[in-house]
């Protein structure tokens, strides 16, 4: 049986627009980013290894579901594929640096998805 929060969770999902289904998954990326560093600081490192596994799963979505009918895609395509190969590094290494810099492309993509968000929500 699910729990309420996960209840809420999955209407969340499910009743979401596209585009704010890929703001769920930017900020779903950065909190196991988040996560993922905690566990390296205290040295847990398996969990850590499922914290970057999750981000990285995120980050195949993200790829996945990218409609290549758009310029701007094939931009965001090279990006993505490098930051999973960022990750990657960063979970064989369990290095929280490399990480940060993971993290900081993803803040910055959530931004800016969620400023245009509001542009064209407004116009």
């Amino acid at each position: 049986m699910l729990n309420p929060n996960e209840v809420y969770q999955r209407n969340q999902v499910t009743t979401a627009r596209p585009e704010e289904l890929t703001l769920m998954l930017y900020n779903g990326g950065l909190k196991f980013i988040q996560h993922a560093k905690r566990a390296i600081d205290t040295k847990d490192f398996p969990k850590a290894h499922t914290f970057i596994m999750k981000a990285q799963d995120i980050i195949t979505e993200l790829l996945v579901t990218l409609n290549m009918e758009y310029e701007i895609s094939h931009s965001l395509q090279s990006l993505y594929e490098f930051m999973k190969r960022k990750l990657i590094e960063a979970n064989m290494a369990k290095d929280a640096e490399i990480l940060d810099e993971v993290q900081n492309m993803l803040v910055e993509l959530k931004n800016t998805w969620a400023e245009a968000m509001k542009i064209t929500k407004n116009s």
